[in-house]
């Protein structure tokens, strides 16, 4: 039984002194960053895209024998620029597309910066109420109108949420091909 106990004690003892801590640290971190950002794709508070970027740079500088390419970086770069440019544009496309006007695309913008500073309701609500309220101030439109343009912002917004989701997606995967495969 102590030989047994020996042989095990010695085993386990030399697995973690030949262990390399360091790539296991890297990989750890470059994980838990992937992760954090596919979820801040969809939350509010994360910037999720780019904390992806930084899980790609932090990764080839702590571990470049497994980092990514250049190639790699520039798919990550245009994933993040096009996931910005999804998000910014989302709400005033379905609200162009539901019949608002100039105005009214105007008031989703405004009301989406403005619904920034009162997170969480405030990215639902405020291309909503600005939407509604260029509609019936400056386009002078009735209600229903307006509702429906402000609808329209509320599904565009919904559908650039999905978008910026796949978007993270691909540049996760971008990176474990990259620093894996490739």
């Amino acid at each position: 039984m102590t030989e047994w106990f020996t042989s095990a004690w010695h085993t386990t003892i030399h697995f973690f002194t030949t262990m390399p801590w360091q790539m296991w640290g890297v990989w750890s971190l470059t994980i838990c960053l992937l992760l954090v950002g596919i979820i801040g794709s969809v939350v509010p508070f994360l910037p999720g895209p780019l904390l992806i970027f930084a899980a790609g740079i932090l990764h080839t500088v702590l571990r470049p024998e497994s980092g990514m390419s250049t190639w790699g970086f520039v798919i990550l770069s245009l994933g993040l620029v096009l996931s910005y440019v999804v998000d910014f544009v989302s709400g005033a496309m379905g609200a162009r597309w539901f019949g608002a006007s100039r105005w009214g695309i105007a008031g989703v913008f405004i009301g989406g910066i403005v619904g920034m500073f009162f997170i969480p309701f405030g990215l639902v609500l405020g291309p909503l109420i600005g939407g509604i309220s260029f509609e019936l101030i400056f386009a002078k439109k009735r209600l229903q109108p307006a509702a429906k343009s402000a609808w329209g912002s509320l599904l565009g917004t919904g559908v650039g949420l999905v978008l910026r989701l796949i978007v993270a997606l691909a540049m996760v995967a971008t990176f474990f091909l990259d620093a894996l495969v490739w």
